[in-house]
């Protein structure tokens, strides 16, 4: 039986590259026809990459995408923002350049699939286009106002109505794309709000295993089945983002801020399975750079952004964040 090939993009650097490691592996295991374009954010990532030797990704170097209208909006954005900006950028590069793809999703790094997608494909069928929301808890249904739906999964057909949506949503962003709520927008996400009445073939992914997140899981009954696989709402979990999840240099983890924990804790499965990952790709890493350290935090740093995150109002907090990106 021949493979069925199924084409992803994501982007990181090297401060994401463990998380990122950790998404491609997990996505290898349960999309066998995985095929990944990884757009390299600094030079390391890329080297260290390429010395893994994941024969189902192909990097790209930055200086491959960044065209002059894209370095001029690097000029005024901060880091985060510059890779928001480059969310439809990369799969647009992709699909110009490799005319056998016809179709494609964009997917965040700091995922870990842990069961099958094709349920997710089933699901899709001939959409144009697939975007899926954050599904918030009651308490931070408000937090909705930045944004319906969540830039972790989104996907692309090659046909004139996925295309012209990737194309229109790659020019708002070059435009305009910050980390703060201005005259409807929110950095590269809330232009998803429109899709699903602009764009007759959007689908919304409904599988109650896909995209449960740090806003959403308090919401959710978890279990394990006999084999040990996590069961979400009686159906298997397919993948967790997770955001906010920090590495330590002492070689612990920081999971979450008590924003999301106090409601409810952590699905501590999910995350025990995550960070074993973790420790063995850094292992594997440190084979060939025994120094590898990007990413992993001091304990005192994180406990001082978590009393931010906690305590700081928002409006202060965006403050500092266009101070920061100027």
């Amino acid at each position: 039986m021949r493979l069925e090939l199924r084409y992803f993009c994501t982007l990181f650097d090297s401060g994401y590259l463990l998380k990122g490691v950790a998404m491609l592996k997990s996505l290898a295991i349960y999309c066998p026809g995985a095929k990944v374009f990884v757009l390299c954010m600094d030079e390391q990532t890329q080297a260290i990459l390429k010395r893994l030797a994941l024969d189902f990704v192909t990097c790209i170097p930055l200086c491959d995408i960044e065209d002059d209208a894209l370095l001029a909006a690097k000029k005024d954005r901060g880091v985060a923002e510059y890779c928001w900006t480059l969310s439809p950028c990369l799969p647009w590069h992709v699909l110009q350049r490799n005319s056998e793809i016809d179709f494609i999703t964009y997917l965040d790094a700091d995922l870990l699939f842990f069961s099958p997608v094709q349920p997710l494909y089933d699901e899709i069928g001939g959409a144009s286009i697939a975007i899926i929301e954050h599904r918030f808890t009651p308490r931070l249904k408000d937090r909705e106002v930045n944004g319906r739906f969540c830039v972790e999964w989104v996907s692309f057909r090659r046909d004139e109505e996925g295309m012209a949506c990737l194309l229109r949503w790659r020019e708002q962003c070059i435009e305009w794309c910050y980390y703060r709520l201005e005259e409807g927008r929110m950095g590269d996400q809330k232009y998803l709000d429109e899709w699903p009445l602009r764009y007759a073939h959007c689908h919304i992914l409904q599988h109650p295993g896909a995209g449960i997140a740090p806003w959403n899981y308090a919401q959710y009954q978890f279990d394990c089945d006999l084999n040990g696989n996590v069961i979400v709402e009686n159906a298997p979990l397919i993948f967790y983002h997770f955001h906010q999840f920090q590495l330590l240099n002492n070689g612990s983890f920081d999971r979450l801020s008590n924003f999301y924990a106090s409601e409810q804790k952590e699905p501590d499965r999910i995350y025990q399975i995550y960070e074993k990952i973790l420790i063995q790709i850094l292992r594997e890493i440190r084979i060939h750079y025994p120094g590898f350290s990007e990413g992993m935090k001091s304990p005192a740093a994180i406990s001082l952004r978590r009393m931010v995150q906690a305590y700081v109002p928002h409006f202060i907090k965006n403050a500092i964040r266009r101070i920061i990106s100027m």
